[in-house]
């Protein structure tokens, strides 16, 4: 499998930043670059990642499984994802992810007919102080309500 040449850059200089035997220590890092390039985690990117950190399409499989930011499947051009953990959903989050999925059209994980929105409703994003949270890609929104919502959806579609 092949990359641009600036994510194969990218590659190199992390693996020569950890010792030999401890490769393993990118895989993470380098599933979530790859996928952000060639839009989910493909098998064939599995077998990539594990021959380039030494270890076995096993071992990076199961991490794919235990990481909710990495996708088996493409994700729309903006991934929103709407944090429902305790701290926003005593703000509105609940209610936050119920017009999402309105708005959008799709639930959980699903993406938009046109794939231009997909859409996750994720545990905490680690802005409490700032529910209920919204990521878009990785830009986060603070103090979200409906109304901010869909405004924010109404001008990313703008924008494509």
């Amino acid at each position: 499998m092949t990359f641009s040449p600036q994510l194969e850059e990218r590659f190199a200089k992390m693996l020569q930043a950890y010792p030999e035997g401890k490769k393993r220590s990118a895989v993470v890092p380098m599933l979530i670059y790859a996928q952000d390039e060639t839009g989910a985690v493909t098998p064939e990117l599995i077998e990539e990642v594990a021959k380039r950190c030494e270890v076995t399409p096993l071992q990076v499989d199961e991490v794919v499984g235990y990481y909710s930011m990495l996708h088996r499947k493409p994700q729309g051009k903006f991934h929103v994802q709407v944090c429902t953990s305790i701290s926003c959903m005593l703000v509105g989050g609940t209610e936050l992810y119920d017009q999402a999925c309105k708005k959008l059209g799709v639930g959980h994980k699903q993406t938009t007919a046109d794939g231009v929105f997909s859409l996750e409703e994720v545990e905490c994003m680690g802005a409490c102080s700032w529910a209920p949270c919204v990521e878009v890609n990785y830009d986060y929104h603070h103090n979200v309500s409906p109304e901010k919502f869909d405004a924010l959806i109404d001008g990313l579609r703008k924008a494509q």
